[in-house]
């Protein structure tokens, strides 16, 4: 599984990228390769408020519908179209075109102390990839 530097992870399997003070989130590269085929996501609205460990959408394959959980607070300041309305994009591309909302994070700090670093998530994938 892919696993880039610069980005924090989550255990919910989203990836967080510090954009001087806003922050770019999508769903990880094991993400889409355990959902298979992304046929539709379900996104928030620019303007609305997501709060951490909350949920603030949905990715629907032809396997499984999974929650989207917020690993960070903040208002949403941009959603990706191009991820709402060709989702398979999420399949082809998690990190750069398929990323899934820019939002003004509240409180970025101290919440990405909750997130995995680049080694912490490799460590974590590896075990993922075990069946850990």
């Amino acid at each position: 599984y892919e696993v880039r530097k610069g980005l924090y992870y989550s255990r919910d399997y989203l990836w967080v990228k510090v954009e001087d003070t806003r922050a770019r989130i999508g769903i990880t590269d094991y993400t889409q390769k355990q959902l298979r085929e992304v046929v539709f996501a379900e996104l928030p609205s620019m303007g609305d408020k997501i709060v951490k460990g909350e949920t603030f959408g949905t990715v629907e394959s032809v396997k499984a519908v999974s929650d989207l959980i917020a690993p960070i607070s903040g208002t949403v300041e941009e959603v990706n179209e191009g991820a709402r309305n060709s989702p398979e994009i999420m399949n082809v591309d998690p990190y750069g075109k398929g990323w899934l909302i820019i939002v003004c994070p509240t409180n970025l700090e101290e919440e990405l102390r909750s997130l995995m670093d680049f080694e912490a998530a490799v460590r974590w994938h590896e075990d993922l990839a075990k069946g850990g």
